[in-house]
């Protein structure tokens, strides 16, 4: 993995720590929302929900589009993908290393590697 992935993926995985920013890009799923609709829907104010939405900003997550005064929010889902990826790899690998572990305990002489 590069210095740049690895860095992509360390802000996104930081970005989606926060039970609050995960639910702001649940909300996002749904469409755009601008800052002060969205804002409403938590208990902290308008300050602190800015500040999660600058953490998601910076880790790729949430496009920001002015449109006047109007700050409206977008989902760009795709550092989302490569998160996916990483976890899917060391979800491959531990499934095989469960399966060789279980053909060892059984005394399975199949190979446990899926074809």
């Amino acid at each position: 993995m590069g210095e740049y992935q690895g860095a992509v993926l360390d802000r996104v995985f930081s970005a989606v720590s926060d039970p609050t920013r995960r639910d702001i890009l649940a909300r996002l799923t749904e469409g755009d929302f601008r800052v002060t609709d969205l804002a409403v829907a938590y208990p902290i104010s308008l300050n602190s929900t800015s500040k999660h939405i600058r953490t998601l900003e910076g880790a790729g997550l949430v496009r920001r589009t002015v449109r006047g005064r109007e700050h409206v929010l977008r989902l760009d889902a795709a550092p989302l993908s490569d998160a996916a990826g990483w976890i899917d790899h060391y979800r491959r690998f531990w499934s095989e290393q469960l399966a060789a572990l279980d053909a060892f305990v059984t005394g399975s002489d199949q190979d446990p590697r899926p074809s």
